[in-house]
């Protein structure tokens, strides 16, 4: 499932990102990627031991928490903190790869299965030019420049890239997430589920079938939960 969601990020939270980012130290991105990755990989990022990116890592974090339909989405059990990313100048590009399919926690303590991917953009589409991520899937390449604060979210399986940013500066975190349920179809029948639940709602109430039919969610939940 590739999905877009907007706002995820409030405007005071967006504010204060973008003001920790003028002073941010850029390392080679390639230090996060796999070999396959890593030969394709040419942008900056904020290192594992900048003060800035633990602070912006509890911001995106806590966002993420506060957000129902990135929770219905990618049904998170674990969420490798976010890195943050810049693709400008002559580290503008991210060639066609596949993410990895286990991370390890900073420190070492845990791994955790990418199961979905996820961009949470930091900076308007009209502030660069190029910058587009490219999804590969079965109706063919998805082209996603979303508007800062929304985040996008698809399978960690997927061929994707990142388009050469020819003007100006593309801001943005990214992170990898282990679900709760690890087949990507069931995650899909669970969101679709979950959504026309809460239209029902909306146009209803809480109705017998409306009470069943939640019931039924619930135990797929549990019966596909690893």
């Amino acid at each position: 499932m590739l999905l877009s969601l907007p706002g995820v990020l409030l405007e005071e939270e967006l504010h204060t990102i973008r003001s920790l980012l003028k002073q941010a130290q850029w390392v080679d991105g390639r230090t996060t990627a796999g070999i396959q990755a890593a030969s394709v990989k040419n942008n900056q990022q904020l290192a594992e031991d900048d003060p800035l990116l633990a602070q912006i890592r509890r911001i995106v974090l806590q966002a993420l928490q506060r957000d129902p339909l990135f929770f219905s989405a990618a049904l998170p059990d674990k969420i490798l903190p976010p890195f943050v990313n810049r693709y400008a100048g002559e580290t503008n590009a991210y060639g066609f790869h596949v993410d990895s399919a286990m991370r390890h926690m900073p420190d070492g303590s845990a791994r955790v299965r990418a199961d979905v991917s996820a961009t949470l953009f930091f900076n308007d589409p009209d502030e660069y030019e190029g910058g587009e991520l490219v999804v590969q899937d079965v109706f063919g390449d998805q082209r996603i420049k979303l508007k800062a604060g929304a985040i996008v979210i698809y399978p960690s399986s997927s061929v994707h890239a990142v388009t050469p940013v020819t003007r100006g500066e593309r801001l943005a975190s990214f992170m990898f997430i282990q679900s709760m349920v690890r087949d990507a179809a069931q995650r899909r029948m669970l969101f679709d589920m979950d959504m026309a639940l809460v239209r029902l709602r909306q146009q209803q109430g809480e109705t017998p079938e409306v009470v069943q039919l939640t019931g039924i969610y619930h135990n797929l939940l549990r019966q596909w939960a690893l």
